[in-house]
């Protein structure tokens, strides 16, 4: 089978497309024959900076959808032939992608193969930040960083759905600002002035949630944009900033939360919490509260070419890799 991987760190121009073996699935296993692999920014920090890359050659892609090849001892509910997406820990830009069965997601009825590749990671990650750490009621307001980026462009959608009294985004352009304005936001800033921005917005109040993948100094800013009683979710270190710490000076004076959340994490420590979270996000999009367009696909063999485009920072929505046919 083809695979994509890469034996050093560097740019995208590290990317090999090999031959390998193809994988059986072990216990507790599935294999599945790939038509779409999602492409996500964990992917760039992979092969610019090792992130969660156990050892060299390494094979990346945490998301697929395709068709179950073969099924492993003691899985129960997955068949071959069954048309599934499927969350792994990496492995993805590959032919053949094995994947734990907990975390195979059967699609629900009228969901095709090529939007299902956008939801393993996005979905049920904006849904979380949202509803479950974020905790947005209705009548409140969120600012959300990124918000032109797959999980910014569902998390507006959502918020917007949960009676959001206001939905706020952070985006690098004004291209990326109109994307967001046409899915959930009201109003979009650019730059680093975010924080007098919000506080223009608000009357100098606040926001009460905000969502951020950046950390370092923007996630400090986010809190300086906290309602009294706001909350605060880290989802991710986009910025490569040392980890960040926050403690009672920050907190204590305006009854602020910080919270955190990761789907790779939640996959190892809880993954039946994470297969309902799926499940309920996955209704989102079938039932059409929540669209993630995919604004750029590409050939397996060209993945170098989505990591240009990504970490060129420029795009927006979901990218793909195109396996085989659907």
């Amino acid at each position: 089978m083809r695979a994509v991987e890469f034996q050093e760190y560097g740019g995208p121009e590290v990317l090999r497309l090999v031959r390998a073996g193809t994988p059986e699935p072990g216990p507790g296993q599935v294999t599945v024959d790939a038509v779409y692999v999602g492409v996500n920014f964990a992917d760039l920090k992979a092969r610019a900076e090792g992130y969660r890359v156990p050892s060299l050659p390494f094979r990346p892609g945490l998301e697929v959808s395709g068709r179950i090849r073969a099924v492993g001892e003691g899985v129960q509910g997955l068949r071959p032939g069954q048309e599934v997406a499927a969350l792994v820990g990496g492995g993805a830009y590959a032919e053949v992608v094995v994947a734990d069965a907990v975390t195979v997601f059967p699609l629900p009825a009228g969901l095709d193969l090529r939007t299902a590749a956008t939801l393993p990671t996005v979905v049920p990650t904006a849904h979380a930040l949202v509803h479950e750490v974020g905790r947005l009621r209705a009548g409140e307001s969120v600012l959300v960083q990124g918000a032109a980026g797959g999980v910014g462009t569902v998390a507006g959608q959502l918020a917007r759905a949960a009676g959001a009294g206001a939905v706020y985004g952070v985006v690098s352009s004004a291209a990326k600002a109109e994307h967001a304005r046409e899915h959930g936001y009201d109003e979009v800033f650019t730059g680093d002035g975010f924080v007098e921005d919000v506080r223009r917005a608000t009357g100098g109040r606040g926001v009460d949630v905000v969502l951020d993948p950046v950390g370092g100094d923007t996630l400090r800013r986010g809190l300086d944009a906290l309602a009294v009683f706001g909350r605060l979710v880290s989802f991710g270190n986009a910025s490569g900033s040392e980890p960040w710490q926050v403690g009672q000076p920050e907190l204590y004076a305006r009854g602020l939360s910080v919270g955190g959340f990761s789907i790779l994490t939640l996959a190892q420590s809880a993954p039946d919490t994470l297969r309902s979270l799926a499940e309920r996000s996955f209704r989102t999009v079938s039932d059409g509260s929540v669209s993630l367009p995919v604004t750029a696909e590409f050939a397996l063999a060209d993945a170098a070419e989505a990591h240009r485009l990504m970490g060129g920072r420029a795009s927006t929505g979901k990218l793909l890799l195109r396996v085989a046919e659907d």
